[in-house]
């Protein structure tokens, strides 16, 4: 197989591990940004998104990849990927002008045998209404996943890719390249493809809220999901990947837009869409369950409150704070004294609270300390040590982080999802 030159429009989260991706299969890429400054900065090695391996998957292809502000480098490009990240408003609307905006920039400049491939996700109807050869035309579900980015877009377990004609060949330039992933290609109509994502993404969230729903069942009746998990994953109708450990609600902005374009769709055609929005309201409650736990056993007594919150990421290994629960929370409380950390994301994320460089130091004083985001760095933390750096004696670990046991040893309350709270001097 010989090396492709393929193109992608726009560098950041989807855009850059993208085409990092591609270059690792051997291909050679243009990436391409109207931020001269974003360019520069990627040239230089400093990458705007924090991923696992990215860095370094980075370093060693960078004699395939290649970066300009210049839409005609994508010349020469056989395949041209439109991998803008979609940004969604407060109601989970997709903002489509900056897709728009980059495909008026990007089409006079491509060749005119490319194959124009847009991978940002769009709502259904958005690519047939492209003004572009229907011939060279495709969408393609994209794979991205915050915190695994590169191993999805490096590991694709297949590709869906929309089409004007689903039974007519794709391009072989743009077959040559899927091929070189080696796994299922599976061509669709556009309306198919657009929808598949969405469909993806509302089954994760009926995982995600039946599990949390009957996590915090356990908290209630004295039962614990830890124990009922590894029964359910012995289940072949659930199986061993399903989404099936409790958490703050659904986060990261796409699952909820998604849910959100379902309501819209389901209104516009005269559909029953009252499951989806049940799953909506499970997850505002859930990115409620910290708070409403801290506001029991802590603001309701306690003067003045301090309270320590490790994490500000809506999940581990990513840099995104969209939608996350730490900042939720952080922007609930007031004349709360707050200290914060989070291994990359700045504490001016979360205005009015104090950033420390050291996760131990947010237990300074503390009256509660509440791990947010399940970093693994957070799972080694001593409980003795923290204790004795805290005023009060609540740790909340919705996550479970913490090793139970250490904790209650150290005369500290423990508050998780999916179980009784572990107080101290009750077996």
């Amino acid at each position: 197989m010989s090396a492709r030159l393929i193109g992608y429009a726009g560098l950041t989260h989807l855009g850059l591990c993208s085409a990092v991706g591609a270059a690792t299969k051997g291909h050679n890429v243009v990436g391409y940004s109207e931020d001269r400054e974003l360019v520069a900065r990627i040239e230089a090695g400093r990458l705007p998104v924090v991923e696992p391996g990215l860095d370094a998957a980075f370093a060693a292809n960078r004699a395939r990849l290649s970066f300009s502000s210049d839409p005609r480098m994508l010349a020469d490009c056989e395949v041209v990927y439109v991998a803008l990240d979609v940004p969604t408003d407060d109601a989970g609307g997709s903002d489509l002008a900056s897709i728009n905006a980059s495909l008026s920039g990007i089409v006079p400049a491509i060749g005119p045998q490319a194959t124009l491939v847009i991978l940002s996700q769009v709502p259904p109807g958005f690519t047939r209404q492209v003004a572009f050869d229907a011939d060279r035309l495709y969408y393609q579900v994209e794979t991205l996943v915050f915190g695994r980015a590169l191993e999805r877009a490096t590991l694709p377990e297949r590709f869906i890719v929309g089409c004007a004609d689903p039974a007519a060949p794709l391009p072989p330039a743009y077959r040559r390249f899927l091929e070189s992933f080696g796994c299922p290609i599976l061509p669709m109509r556009y309306e198919s493809a657009e929808l598949a994502k969405i469909a993806i993404n509302c089954f994760l969230v009926a995982s995600v809220s039946t599990t949390n729903t009957l996590a915090e069942l356990c908290e209630r009746i004295s039962a614990d999901w830890s124990e009922i998990a590894p029964a359910l994953r012995l289940d072949a109708r659930i199986g061993p990947s399903a989404y099936i450990t409790p958490g703050l609600g659904i986060a990261g902005g796409n699952l909820e837009r998604d849910l959100a374009t379902v309501m819209r769709l389901g209104d516009r055609e005269g559909t029953a869409t009252g499951v989806i929005a049940a799953y909506v309201e499970n997850s505002r409650h859930m990115k409620d369950w910290a708070y409403q736990v801290l506001k029991r056993v802590v603001l309701d007594t306690v003067k003045r409150p301090r309270l320590g919150v490790l994490g500000l990421a809506y999940k581990q290994d990513t840099h995104s704070t969209r939608n996350s629960a730490a900042i939720g929370l952080i922007g609930r409380l007031r004349d709360v004294e707050i200290r914060v950390h989070d291994p990359v994301v700045p504490g001016t994320a979360a205005p009015g609270a104090t950033a420390v460089d050291a996760a131990e130091a947010v237990a300074d004083g503390a009256d509660a300390v509440v791990l947010m985001t399940p970093w693994a760095a957070y799972r080694a933390l001593d409980p003795a040590a923290l204790a004795k750096r805290m005023r009060g004696r609540v740790v909340i670990d919705p996550y479970r982080l913490l090793d139970a046991e250490k904790v209650a040893a150290s005369g500290l309350a423990l508050y998780s999802i999916g179980r009784p709270p572990i107080l101290p001097g009750r077996d």
